[in-house]
């Protein structure tokens, strides 16, 4: 299996927080650049997060100041930690390097942000 896992989505009222989870199978190398990619219905998915090798991130600017990547290369995870959700972020999340390898995406984990 190459497919990456998410998990950590759910029901979240408008001001809440989530933690979502990216689980790297053991068959899969190194992932050097991790991203979380979110996507709704009908448009193209987007990168919200970046973690750099060297442990520098990049947001973008719709999730900056709310949103932290993070990850653990031991245990081969990685963490998107997401405070002060907006209806805007409803959306399906993924993790996967970056540039994504399509072999690797999974199946995404569905946040919905709604009062």
């Amino acid at each position: 299996q190459l497919q990456l896992t998410e998990s950590g989505g759910g029901l979240v009222q408008p001001g809440g927080s989530l933690r979502l989870s990216c689980a790297i199978p053991p068959r899969v190398g190194t992932i050097s650049s991790m991203g979380w990619f979110r996507q709704v219905p009908g448009k193209s998915r987007e990168l919200v997060a970046l973690i750099l090798p060297n442990g520098e991130t990049r947001y973008s600017d719709s999730v900056k100041g709310r949103f932290t990547i993070s990850r653990n290369n031991a245990e081969k995870r990685g963490y998107l930690q997401m405070d002060n959700l907006k209806p805007e972020d409803t959306a399906t999340y993924y993790c996967n390097q970056n540039p994504p390898n399509r072999v690797y995406w999974g199946r995404g984990t569905q946040v919905t942000v709604s009062s």
